[in-house]
């Protein structure tokens, strides 16, 4: 019997701890792209590796809550 990998798919919440000020353009963008814009906001995503990527580049930054 095949597995539905949508109820499957795992999910990684991220918290925003650094404010992107006087930080590059890009880094802001990529915190526009996680969903999150405000100290302290969080974003539940899928965990993807572009996802995983997307915080790895701004790990200063943010913070995994969870990651299920």
């Amino acid at each position: 019997m095949a597995k539905n990998p949508a109820s499957a798919a795992k999910t990684v919440t991220v918290e925003q701890i650094g404010s992107p000020i006087r930080r590059e353009a890009k880094q802001r963008q990529t915190l526009v792209g996680l969903k999150l814009n405000k100290l302290h906001r969080t974003s539940t995503l899928e965990d993807t590796p572009a996802v995983r990527g997307m915080i790895e580049k701004v790990k200063h930054l943010v913070r995994v809550v969870d990651g299920q």
